[in-house]
């Protein structure tokens, strides 16, 4: 009988891109792969360490598992592994800790499947230095979406002072591009059509003498590959030439989702970010000339010690003027090692969970205000999810999500669909005759 392993990821797209490369090589070495909250002889949870929420999220887990599988071995590695190994030490029932350093060692570091065995003390694999040569990847993932995510580059070297990602990814570092290249053939080959670049820092690629549009515009000679997205992207690190590719290409996909974190000039100084909102602002109103159809995302994070009533009244100001779609909103979480757990002026819990849920309240207008612009038109939408109770959902290029209903079975189909309304999460439409040919994406 093969041996189950399940794989559970915490975190940004990242991590999940590099979940799908354990898993390519788990299935390799012989596991059957099951659905996380099955039975499993092995679990694998790729950390997150953004968030304290995100460290005991992976704690919940773990004694989720153990639960219906008390016999599973348990590995931990990702971002928390790096940066929280001595605290993982202490969670009960976890076999194996692998620090980011090791990550794609994980898979030799277990036992053999049928040795399998509960450990009385978690064996650690752990360096505090990680390496900063550009790099290539052991495998290629098994995405488990219709849009699979390519990472491109690892690590950062901006040390705002809330974050612990230089500490647990290390220094920039690229990937190099002809192994880019080769796996965006074998995805678009599979039956993928989207291909989202992910890293750390994206907009820092540094190949030989490629960067970021260069790399695109290798991307873009890939054939029968329809869509590239850009994911989380720096303002500092958006150039002229990127905008300018994206307004005329006809593969990379009119989307930006550009942190902006505060909406205060004194909260981003303290925050060590490397722009001001008048050049935030500036490259905002520079992207939406050149792209008028733009799908603009931004992450906004409240709470941040020394946030006084006024600055949280700019950053509230700053994200109604500008013409975002949506945006994620955080809630300032203390990091031990950074620079921002020392800094006077906490601002209390219940304080920054009433400007989040302000926040989150004009995300969802915003969003709504998105979809209401797109009525009577007629868009290209990529769909990710086939036929549920009637119902299916996808996604256009400018990143507006699109429900319609039908009978058929629309996964990763690019189909023309008519806007006629919206509701809370989606825009509404009608399918029109026009289909592109079926791709079947290979069943995990």
């Amino acid at each position: 009988m093969m041996i189950r392993a399940s794989l559970h990821t915490l975190g940004c797209r990242l991590n999940q891109a590099e979940t799908a490369v354990l898993t390519a090589r788990l299935r390799r070495d012989g596991y059957r792969i099951v659905e996380f909250g099955e039975l499993t002889d092995l679990l694998i949870v790729n950390t997150c360490s953004v968030t304290e929420d995100a460290e005991r999220t992976c704690r919940y887990v773990i004694r989720k598992t153990l639960k219906h599988s008390p016999e599973a071995f348990v590995a931990v590695t990702g971002c928390y592994a790096q940066t929280g190994a001595h605290e993982l030490r202490t969670i009960p029932g976890i076999d194996l800790i692998v620090g980011n350093q090791f990550k794609w060692d994980l898979p030799s570091f277990l036992p053999a499947p049928h040795a399998l065995k509960k450990q009385p003390h978690p064996q650690v694999l752990h360096t505090r230095t990680i390496d900063r040569e550009d790099f290539t990847l052991p495998e290629y993932g098994d995405p488990d979406s219709t849009r699979a995510l390519l990472k491109i580059q690892d690590g950062c070297n901006v040390m705002c002072s809330f974050c612990l990602i230089p500490f647990a990814r290390g220094h920039e570092r690229s990937r190099l591009q002809d192994d880019v290249i080769q796996e965006a053939e074998i995805l678009v080959a599979g039956g993928y059509r989207e291909l989202v670049l992910t890293g750390v820092n994206i907009g820092q690629y540094r190949q030989d003498s490629l960067d970021l549009v260069g790399l695109i515009a290798r991307l873009e000679e890939v054939e029968a590959l329809e869509r590239i997205r850009i994911s989380s992207i720096e303002p500092t690190t958006i150039t002229d030439a990127l905008i300018d590719r994206m307004a005329r290409s006809s593969k990379l996909c009119p989307y930006l989702h550009i942190p902006l974190q505060s909406g205060d000039d004194a909260i981003l100084s303290s925050m060590n970010r490397p722009y001001n909102v008048k050049e935030f602002t500036l490259l905002v109103r520079r992207a939406m000339e050149m792209i008028p159809h733009l799908g603009l995302g931004t992450d906004i994070m409240v709470g941040f010690p020394g946030e006084t009533e006024e600055a949280f009244e700019h950053t509230l100001d700053i994200a109604h003027e500008l013409p975002f779609s949506y945006f994620h909103v955080f809630i300032y979480s203390q990091r031990p090692g950074t620079a921002a757990a020392k800094l006077p002026n906490q601002v209390p819990t219940a304080v920054a969970r009433g400007r989040a849920k302000i926040l989150a309240e004009l995300s969802r207008s915003k969003r709504l205000a998105f979809a209401e612009r797109y009525i009577g038109s007629t868009l290209s939408v990529l769909f990710e999810s086939g036929n549920q109770d009637g119902f299916s959902s996808g996604t256009t290029a400018n990143f507006l999500k699109v429900g319609v209903l039908s009978n058929v079975d629309l996964a990763n189909q690019l189909i023309e669909v008519r806007i006629t309304g919206t509701s809370d999460r989606w825009a509404l439409g009608t399918l029109t005759a026009e289909r592109q040919p079926l791709r079947a994406v290979p069943m995990l």
